[in-house]
């Protein structure tokens, strides 16, 4: 800003500055303003009005400067709560652009939430004499945020903000972190920390514009919520009972399990007393403390809330100090959303939805709470998981019987979406191998509660109608092999392709049939003709009954857009009946798509099926996979019953079921090569 008291000549002036340091190849934002232009702006942008703030001297008339820096302080310290709701709407469009940077893999360092672009809201709102935002904690996290940028700048040569992936080992060797994923852990953590410092600040400067309920003498109006906890002024505090006496080492959980409960937040004067004062859990926990611990984890959307705050000031270490190795932990596979530790308190809300669908909800929380507990050590977390999840259980006083249950959970929490998208779920192996595992209905029922509460908190690619739809069928199939004994019987095919001339060709929603008097090459044959369409396979199922060949696939477009079905039943048809130019197109296109990234491995299973031997193909996705792979499968010999194709993130575990017994080394061998070449 070129600020002037009115004086002649300030645009030839302001040339004479800009164009210098334009040519220098540097940017300038830049205005030309007296002291009044300057506030008449800051009155209708309280971006502008932020701006001020930040006001500093250059270089020209000091009392000029003095005045506008002042100005403009006192302007924001009188009109900063009416102009604050404003502020939060362009807060929250940003947040909502730039997602929150404590739970992004390549995040904005300035313009995420909880970034640097929060801290100067923070030091805004302090300057309005709203609340002291910028505590000790905040000025040490924004300090770091500064500091990571800086590295960035220096790694990069220029200026960027977005701390990308490439870069992440560098900067985090000029920071002296140990890796890339210390530097992740310690920008998610300073980003908590604004966050919650700002949302902290944002909900007293609500208090202070719109008031709360007071009593005859103007005071705020206290109304116990539970044992030990008041509400006051909008916020949970503690009883002046409580403050007084010795506490009980479960008040912390109790405060927090208002809080869920309740939907309010927990003064920071409350977490901070709590941090100093309550005393350490005893091993085991009383039974009042694990009653609060389920009321926590069962509170719905309150819990994410209420868990960070405690979590902000140490609470969360208190009750488990396994947490420590887990808060901010990346998870670099793209379906995640969250952190570890983030995803572990979203899953246990996401399994509130479930409770009453089992007999022991409380399990099934504290299970979705542990059920991950494993990653971040060696090994697979499923089975590495298990021992620490049944110690916490043990500390949080469960009996023998329900941590042995507790680790049945962490173990089996992906069986069923393994199973039910990998494997064949018709094949009586398939359903006993699942129902020795499970070992009776409860379990299945706390596993399947578990398996959508996780997928759901893991994100949007975690889940769909079409894996749901598997899975509720695997559990099905699974409690009736539990309660009657008895294997139940594959599903009888769809009685309209037993019957009329051929080939059959029937499209209906997500489910594509074909009939055809040759079984050799069909599936490659469908397969391709749903790659040329657009059509990703998810199974697909292969028989010949009453001497007709028969496949039938489960579908979903690769880009969101349904394909047309008189082109494709046309395709279909003439493909299946030998059509020459149909095979052509198939090929050109299909081999002309080539997944990449780390190379692709086959995986044999001798004792998946009844009938068939499985080889499994763990490869990157690309189109036409399915097609290129069964026709390897076709010309090498290979007679295909069943495929299950599952996609996780931009790689695939393809299951395909080959008929006959265990084949030897050297078909192995053979088949193998077949289908890597074809990868």
């Amino acid at each position: 800003m070129l600020l002037h008291a009115g004086v002649p000549g300030t645009d030839e002036l302001a040339a004479s500055v800009w164009y210098p340091i334009w040519d220098a190849g540097l940017r300038l934002d830049h205005s030309v303003r007296t002291v009044s232009e300057a506030l008449s702006v800051a009155q209708d942008d309280v971006k502008v009005a932020l701006g001020l703030l930040d006001a500093r001297l250059v270089v020209g008339d000091q009392a000029l400067a003095d005045a506008l820096i002042r100005t403009a302080a006192d302007h924001w310290r009188r009109t900063a709560v009416r102009q604050l709701p404003g502020l939060r709407e362009v807060t929250v469009a940003r947040w909502q652009a730039h997602g929150e940077l404590a739970f992004l893999l390549e995040g904005d360092l300035k313009e995420a939430a909880g970034g640097l672009r929060d801290v100067g809201l923070l030091r805004a709102i302090s300057a309005a004499g709203i609340t002291d935002a910028l505590r000790p904690a905040v000025r040490a996290a924004h300090l770091r945020l500064l500091d990571t940028r800086d590295a960035l700048h220096q790694q990069v040569g220029r200026r960027v903000d977005r701390l990308v992936a490439q870069e992440r080992a560098g900067v985090a060797a000029l920071l002296g972190a140990e890796d890339g994923d210390a530097l992740l852990r310690r920008v998610a953590g300073d980003a908590r920390t604004v966050s919650h410092a700002l949302d902290d600040a944002f909900r007293a400067a609500d208090r202070l514009r719109s008031g709360r309920s007071r009593g005859g003498n103007g005071a705020p109006v206290r109304r116990p919520v539970a044992r030990d906890v008041v509400e006051h002024d909008g916020e949970l505090v503690l009883a002046r009972t409580a403050i007084g006496a010795r506490p009980d080492p479960s008040l912390s959980l109790r405060v927090a399990a208002a809080a869920a409960t309740t939907r309010l937040p927990i003064a920071r004067a409350t977490c901070e007393w709590l941090a100093a004062y309550c005393p350490p859990l005893p091993a085991p926990w009383p039974a009042e403390a694990r009653a609060a611990l389920t009321t926590l984890l069962g509170a719905g959307p309150g819990l994410v809330p209420a868990w960070e705050t405690c979590d902000r000031y140490g609470l969360v270490d208190g009750w488990l100090p396994e947490w420590t190795r887990l808060r901010s932990l990346p998870q670099h596979n793209p379906v995640h959303r969250y952190t570890l530790d983030r995803h572990l308190v979203q899953a246990a809300h996401e399994a509130s939805r479930h409770t009453r669908e089992v007999d022991r909800p409380d399990l099934l929380l504290l299970g979705a709470l542990l059920h991950d507990i494993g990653k971040g050590l060696p090994g697979d977390h499923s089975t590495v998981g298990v021992p620490l999840a049944e110690t916490v259980a043990t500390r949080v006083g469960l009996p023998a019987p329900e941590v042995e249950l507790i680790g049945t959970l962490v173990r089996l929490h992906l069986l069923l979406p393994d199973v039910a998208t990998r494997r064949d779920l018709a094949d009586p192996v398939t359903i006993a191998s699942v129902a020795e595992a499970v070992g009776d209905t409860g379990t299945l029922d706390l596993l399947h509660a578990l398996v959508r509460a996780d997928a759901a908190a893991t994100g949007p690619a975690a889940w769909s109608d079409w894996k749901g739809r598997l899975v509720a069928e695997l559990v099905g199939r699974v409690r009736t092999a539990l309660d009657t004994g008895v294997l139940p019987e594959p599903p009888a095919p769809d009685p309209a392709l037993l019957a009329g001339p051929l080939p059959v060709v029937h499209l209906t929603g997500d489910r594509v049939a074909v009939a055809a008097a040759d079984r050799r090459g069909l599936l490659a044959t469908v397969a391709g003709c749903l790659a040329l369409h657009r059509l990703e396979v998810l199974s697909a199922d292969a028989s010949v009954v009453d001497g007709r060949a028969l496949v039938e696939c489960r579908v979903q477009p690769r880009y969101g857009l349904p394909a047309d079905p008189v082109p494709l039943r046309a395709d279909l048809r003439r493909a299946v009946a030998g059509d020459v130019s149909v095979t052509q197109r198939l090929r050109g296109r299909a081999l002309a798509a080539r997944g990449s990234g780390a190379a692709p491995r086959v995986v044999w299973h001798r004792e998946a099926a009844t009938d068939a031997v499985l080889l499994e193909l763990r490869a990157a996705d690309a189109a036409g996979l399915l097609y290129r792979v069964a026709c390897a499968l076709d010309e090498a010999g290979a007679l295909v019953r069943a495929a299950r194709i599952s996609t996780l993130g931009a790689d695939v575990v393809d299951a395909f079921y080959l008929v006959g017994g265990w084949p030897d080394d050297a078909t192995r061998a053979r088949l193998e090569a077949a289908v890597l070449a074809a990868v």
